[in-house]
């Protein structure tokens, strides 16, 4: 089941054959007593799995009676799928072949080149790493990226990320099946040669207005998580292409980590970071030492991360506002 975040109200519904099912209204013509506040996303992941068995049998069971209810998916508003107070957990370097994309980069510009063996060695010695997406409400599908005023180097990152089902903390790296609600994907739009200093850092990089795009919507029941194919392309050209289950650490590994000492709620997301092609990691060193621009993203730009598993979502680049 692929449930969508639609229209001006921001009301769940459930996409089929390029339609969207309104789901407090399937519900509410079986009958059934909570029907209005499945409207929202938080509560329909918090029902677990016998509400959405519940939404399951109410779509199937339509047939004329829901036509009141039921819109073209095209032309419609998609809203990112993410609750209400929800956090968004991003893992960082965890694709073998992203980290030594970026080492051969490292070595272009006279550094050293961090890993001696095995990529995928590399990066589980170095440990865990990443940030938070503190952005209050992501950009939803066909969104406006507005280009950042402190950077000329905006960078693509496409992603698949998991959506949590339940509350739970100090969790166990095997408790990730019974944890996990639903699979989505996830733009991570990063400004690249932006140092930080100081021993701790806010993630600038990481967090400006709209960086971070969350959709077309979240598949429930459908895929395995670790098998979900991701290409990402910028004006039609190919520039990523991996599979969720390439990661070095897996999402199960980080909901141990993340969840030691700290609540994980419905509705909270990990995702499980980027794979090769990024520019950062396929542009070419400059003799200033600085990456060649061109890969990187301008004003008018428009990038897919497609997912033939969940869909695509749609980010516009577009001048800066303000």
């Amino acid at each position: 089941m692929k449930i969508v975040v639609y229209g001006p109200d921001k009301r769940t519904g459930v996409l089929a054959n390029d339609q969207i099912i309104d789901i407090a209204g399937a519900i509410g013509k079986q009958g059934g007593a909570n029907a209005a506040s499945l409207a929202d996303l938080g509560a329909l992941i918090e029902g677990g799995q016998a509400t959405l068995d519940d939404v399951q049998k109410a779509v199937d069971n339509l047939g004329e009676a829901g036509d009141d209810i039921v819109c073209a998916a095209e032309g419609t508003q998609l809203h990112a799928p993410r609750v209400t107070r929800g956090r968004v957990a991003c893992a960082g370097g965890n694709f073998a072949e992203h980290a030594l994309s970026m080492a051969k980069r490292r070595v272009e510009r006279g550094e050293d080149n961090p890993i001696k063996g095995e990529a995928r060695d590399y990066v589980r010695d170095r440990g865990f790493w990443g940030f938070w997406k503190v952005d209050r409400e992501s950009a939803g599908h066909n969104a406006n990226l507005p280009y950042p005023a402190r950077t000329s180097y905006l960078d693509y990152e496409g992603e698949v990320a998991v959506v949590l089902g339940k509350t739970g903390k100090n969790l166990k790296e095997n408790d990730i099946d019974t944890f996990v609600w639903g699979v989505t994907l996830l733009g991570d739009w990063s400004i690249r040669m932006s140092v930080e200093g100081g021993p701790m850092k806010f993630a600038m990089q990481k967090n400006f207005d709209n960086s971070c795009s969350i959709g077309p919507c979240i598949v429930v029941g459908e895929v395995s998580i670790m098998e979900v194919d991701l290409e990402t392309k910028v004006n039609d050209d190919v520039r990523q292409k991996f599979r969720s289950g390439d990661m070095a650490f897996s999402y199960g590994e980080y909901l141990e980590y993340l969840s030691r000492d700290f609540t994980l709620y419905p509705g909270d997301m990990i995702s499980g970071g980027t794979g090769a092609g990024t520019a950062a990691d396929s542009s070419q060193t400059g003799d200033d030492g600085k990456p060649l621009p061109d890969r990187f993203l301008k004003i008018g730009d428009v990038v897919d991360i497609v997912s033939p598993q969940i869909g695509t979502l749609r980010t516009n680049v577009t001048a800066t506002e303000g």
